[in-house]
């Protein structure tokens, strides 16, 4: 199997080197490049195609925010994770919105930080409950009178399908759903097809957040 191919998006060279040489030390995965600012990593995002892309969110010429549009408007299969130094509520819904797959803080130990890395190539949402809880408060926090309207095309979903999206809006992984209702996980991943094609949504932590927004996170599944 190829490895998983990781670009690395940061202003800060030092930072950058520590994370490849910890990345090296990974048979699985190898950094195909490095990119100083968001200009810099569309270009590298074009020529490497990487498999995933870490995202400093704060840098010069063009940020993280706009770098992740651009690149998930050239090069869509790519999944963005955002690297910053603080979670702050506004820069969290805003790379959501742009199309990031995670969102990380810069302290994270290398441990997870491979395991996050190794989640979002198989299509899973690197992020947290608390992360989740603060997307869920942001949500609210910028709602409109017409928010009810706007999460109706979750009654769109079949039975299995809501249930699929209650369970990933509790963090649960595609082998952890297949488990508990079992089915195989490529059955779980043709139901987040159809989840996110049904919802107009692009990736599995927007998934999150919908499924948030709507008030399934808080529901026992099912069963069905």
């Amino acid at each position: 199997m190829d490895p998983i191919k990781v670009l690395l998006v940061d202003d800060h060279a030092l930072f950058r080197r520590g994370v490849a040489s910890a990345l090296a030390l990974q048979r699985d995965i190898e950094v195909v490049g490095e990119a100083a600012n968001g200009e810099e990593a569309l270009a590298k995002a074009r020529e490497l195609m990487p498999d995933v892309i870490l995202m400093d969110i704060s840098m010069p010429v063009c940020d993280g925010l706009e770098a992740t549009r651009r690149i998930k408007a050239e090069v869509p299969h790519v999944r963005i994770i955002i690297l910053t130094v603080a979670e702050e509520d506004k820069s969290l819904f805003d790379a959501i919105k742009s199309g990031a797959h995670g969102y990380l803080l810069k302290t994270i130990e290398p441990r997870p930080l491979m395991e996050t890395l190794r989640g979002a190539f198989r299509g899973e949402a690197p992020i947290s409950r608390v992360t989740a809880s603060k997307i869920l408060a942001e949500f609210a926090r910028r709602s409109e009178p017409s928010t009810p309207a706007e999460v109706s095309p979750v009654g769109q979903l079949s039975p299995r399908e809501t249930e699929i999206l209650q369970l990933v809006a509790k963090g649960a992984t595609n082998k952890e759903i297949a488990g508990a209702l079992g089915i195989s996980t490529h059955t779980v991943k043709n139901h987040m097809q159809n989840i996110m094609e049904k919802l107009h949504i692009q990736n599995r932590v927007q998934a999150v957040a919908y499924a948030l927004q709507a008030g399934l996170g808080s529901k026992p599944p099912t069963g069905n």
